[in-house]
């Protein structure tokens, strides 16, 4: 019988006490009727008609419950309303941080067993992450041990043509091992296999199936077909499926990686990118070990070029800056404060209504209702509002998730972007039910036992117990708040701070157009310096044009290039203090750009290859710091160093630019002229981003511009037209779209914490009613009563300041890589937070106080 009456425990309690006896001498008559075999029969019925009449009894009992909250809350819309607003945001904004968070941190990569996928790098001092070079990866390669596969690609972009408009396009250049490594097939035809790398083999492509859709509108026939990327045919003889976005989201095609024997030369030229899959069972220190005791013995080997060079290994997962993975946190750890804030103020609310119905709760026990029944009532009541608050929440999740888009990183090798999928419903499902249940739970069980002898009680029953909770409960929302507040200001000071900094240009009024020159149309360097010397004298001769030039690469908009130098005397040697950045640029950049000309003079029209070989060394403009760095308080000019496989001659010195961002320092930098590089050698860094600055009206600038050139090559694509500024803005755009964010979330904070002090200072008064009416009727002047109360806010806020204060200085270790440089302990943050709170104390504040000190003594104390 033991087992039955814990059986009955499905039933409520009230049920059970009113029915189970009965219930159990029934069952028990009905074992004694049967034999042993009719007994064990019995038990699968019952536990049928116990499960059964249980669910049908609490079904009921929960219409019934509905039925008494529609009522009750019919009487108190205002609550209602209030509970689900607050429930919405804090749900509304937590989840829009976790599907972010979910996104860049935890999502699974679309490759099988992507836990097993490791970027591959060089370091070299001042460089942690470095490509590698074709000798080195190749020896990586054979000697290695703790990788299964090793493969290796190559970023870069062409112009497509042969499939309507010009294009220019990003994609990759792969080894077949690469294909290997990922192990996802193709959607359409084949991969790059091993006979595709062959230098001599037939050029073919492999596509996107954005490309494909966009290009070929999916035609079934796109296999087979030709197209011209920079001006060469390529077959199309495989389409990716639509969730492969390696190694960016923004790759659209990929070809054969082919090398030859002169690529494996130079064992400083670092372009090649390193993807390996781990062996079964190794881990990602026991592969980093293993790659950096084969770079030490190629050290030895190779003393030259490799005697500063390392290995190192990370996860692909982790194939961004820290302070993007800083950026994603803080945001979420905000919307994590948020939710704090929200279930705070919902237990607030909760024991307010309480504090509210207290008598019809005991009018209700004396009339039979058990504290069983109300606690299931108001646990239910909870649950429904709570249910509404999550919908809303959802609702504002789904409208707020594309605003933090731009806190993704693009390195990234996930298609699409975050949104409200089944990932953030659960998020959301499980967020709305646990802030439920802990406003539903904690005023039930501090409601404690209602009997008769509370309808005699005053008001102060059990205030002095409540009180402390919900003082306790305003603290917390308090700490909360200040580390919100004193994280957001922190960012705030950050962003404030770079974009303070001079990036050494003047970005306004600069129109910026990509137009990549294919090759080897353009391989010839004297081809491709005549076209740009009568592109530009076209350009300039347009109305609200001041002046025009090309450059290799944009600061801020590509950070690459960086080389050794070499003086002379010295051995070759890539580190820290001997390298710079290197772009090729046409006479005119530097009075395009605003940068300043120290000394010296600008690269001419006359710096031409044959001038180079004449005089057996071109020409160089260098910067500021890379004369300070080799001749310090001496003059740069006339100077010569070896630098791009040439000696350079330095004929000009120029100010300092940040070509690395904002946030990074950049090496100094060595500006060669466009026509002094062999036929065919460096293409990459042929200059293909066209500079121009406007003067007066500029809206036709663009027009008259694409006009120019497409009259000098039609097959020629125009792209990523945009004005400089808005590369530099892009520099601080993930900070500023995050400090918006954490602005709307301090206001809302600030909001329920000054909500949060008016609810308690309220609560206050109501419950010292009598005690006040008292010290009144005994001379207590209003500004003595004034204070009593005013006591108790300062008391709680000061204890919720504190605390935050220095949970923020704890947690703002998290922030370190965001914060480029401000100390955690920022003074002018440390104060605005302590004003912020202050002015929202005092404002919480007044209403109660003032409230208190117009309390009538005679009617305070007669009243109850």
């Amino acid at each position: 019988m033991r087992l039955y009456r814990a059986l009955l425990h499905l039933y409520p309690r009230s049920f059970r006490l009113e029915y189970g006896r009965e219930m159990t001498g029934v069952f028990a008559a009905r074992r004694r009727a049967r034999g042993p075999l009719g007994r064990l029969a019995l038990w699968p019925g019952a536990v049928l008609e116990v499960a059964g009449n249980a669910a049908a009894v609490h079904a009921d009992l929960l219409r019934q419950d509905v039925r008494q909250i529609a009522r009750a809350c019919s009487r108190a819309p205002g609550f209602v309303l209030t509970a689900v607003v607050i429930i919405g945001l804090g749900i509304g904004a937590s989840t829009a941080a976790f599907s972010i968070t979910e996104f860049v941190l935890f999502r699974p990569l679309p490759f099988p067993e992507p836990d097993r996928l490791v970027r591959l790098w060089e370091t070299h001092p001042g460089y942690g992450q470095m490509e590698l070079s074709a000798a080195n990866a190749r020896d990586w390669r054979r000697r290695q041990r703790s990788l299964d596969t090793f493969g290796l690609f190559s970023v870069q972009a062409a112009n497509i043509t042969g499939a309507g408009d010009p294009v220019r396009l990003d994609g990759a250049t792969v080894d077949a091992e690469l294909v290997d490594t990922l192990g996802v097939g193709p959607l359409a035809g084949r991969l790059i296999t091993d006979a595709d790398e062959v230098p001599s083999a037939p050029p073919v492509v492999v596509i996107s199936y954005s490309l494909w859709q966009t290009r070929f509108g999916g035609a079934p026939d796109t296999l087979g077909r030709v197209i011209r990327l920079d001006d060469q045919a390529h077959e199309i003889v495989g389409v990716m499926p639509v969730t492969f976005a390696f190694p960016t989201p923004a790759a659209d095609y990929w070809k054969p990686l082919q090398l030859d024997a002169d690529d494996y030369l130079d064992r400083n030229n670092n372009y090649l990118h390193g993807l390996g899959r781990l062996r079964p069972g190794v881990s990602i220190d026991e592969a980093r070990r293993d790659l950096q005791g084969v770079a030490a013995a190629l050290a030895a080997e190779h003393p030259t070029t490799n005697r500063n060079a390392g290995a190192n290994v990370f996860p692909l997962r982790e194939g961004y800056s820290s302070r993007s993975r800083t950026l994603v946190l803080a945001l979420f750890g905000a919307a994590a404060c948020l939710l704090v804030i929200t279930c705070v103020n919902l237990l607030n609310l909760m024991l307010a209504r309480q504090l509210a119905r207290r008598r019809e709760l005991v009018v209700r026990t004396v009339l039979g209702a058990g504290r069983e029944r109300l606690a299931r009532q108001q646990l239910t009541e909870t649950a429904i509002i709570a249910g509404a608050g999550g919908l809303v929440g959802i609702g504002i999740a789904a409208g707020a998730v594309p605003l933090f888009a731009s806190l993704v990183p693009n390195t990234l090798p996930l298609s699409g972007g975050p949104t409200v999928d089944w990932r953030v419903w659960a998020y959301a499902a499980a967020a709305t039910i646990g802030t439920g249940v802990l406003a539903g739970v904690l005023p039930a069980l501090l409601r404690g036992r209602a009997d008769t002898a509370a309808l005699r009680d005053d008001t102060r029953a059990g205030g002095g117990a409540r009180e402390r909770v919900r003082g306790t409960l305003v603290a917390v929302s308090i700490v909360a708040a200040v580390v919100l507040l004193s994280g957001g200001g922190l960012l705030l000071r950050a962003m404030w701070k770079l974009q303070a900094i001079d990036p050494g240009f003047v970005a306004e009024d600069v129109l910026t157009i990509r137009t990549a020159l294919p090759m080897p149309k353009y391989a010839v360097t004297d081809v491709r310096t005549r076209w740009y010397h009568d592109v530009l004298d076209q350009v300039r001769a347009v109305p609200g044009v001041a002046d025009a030039a090309y450059v290799s690469f944009l600061p801020m908009a590509w950070r690459g290039g960086i080389w050794p130098v070499v003086m002379q005397g010295d051995e070759l040697a890539r580190q820290q203090g001997q390298v710079a950045s290197l772009r090729y640029i046409t006479p005119g950049f530097f009075e395009v750009m605003r940068i300043p000309r120290l000394a010296g003079r600008d690269v001419a029209v006359s710096d031409t290859l044959a001038q180079a070989l004449g005089d057996a060394r071109g020409v160089a403009v260098v910067s500021e710091s890379f004369a300070e760095r080799y001749w310090p308080g001496e003059a740069a000019i006339g100077r010569r160093f070896t630098f791009a496989f040439a000696e350079r001659e330095i004929v000009g010195l120029v100010g300092d630019i940040r070509v690395r961002g904002l946030e990074v320092d950049s090496e100094p930098q060595v500006y060669l002229p466009a026509g002094q590089v062999w036929d065919g050698s460096l293409t990459f860094y042929a200059p293909k981003e066209m500079v121009i600055r406007a003067a007066g009206n500029r809206t036709g600038i663009l027009p008259a511009v694409r006009e120019i050139l497409r009259r000098a090559d039609p097959d020629l694509p125009i792209a990523n037209v945009q004005w400089l500024t808005s590369i530099v803005d892009h520099e601080t755009a993930p900070r500023a779209v995050q400090v918006r964010v954490l602005a709307i979330f301090a206001g809302v904070a600030l909001l329920l914490a000054g909500v949060g002090i008016h609810g308690l200072l309220s609560f206050v008064v109501s419950e010292r009613r009598q005690e006040i009416g008292v010290r009144m009727a005994l001379g207590a002047q209003r500004g003595e009563v004034l204070a009593l109360v005013l006591r108790r806010a300062i008391t709680v806020t000061g204890t919720g300041l504190a605390l935050g204060l220095a949970a923020a200085w704890w947690l703002g270790r998290l922030l370190d890589a965001a914060l480029a440089g401000v100390p955690r302990t920022d003074p002018m943050t440390i104060v605005a937070v302590t004003l912020l709170i202050a002015v929202v104390t005092c404002i919480g504040s007044l209403v109660p106080a003032f409230r208190a000190t117009r309390i009538d003594p005679a009617r305070a104390m007669r009243a109850d």
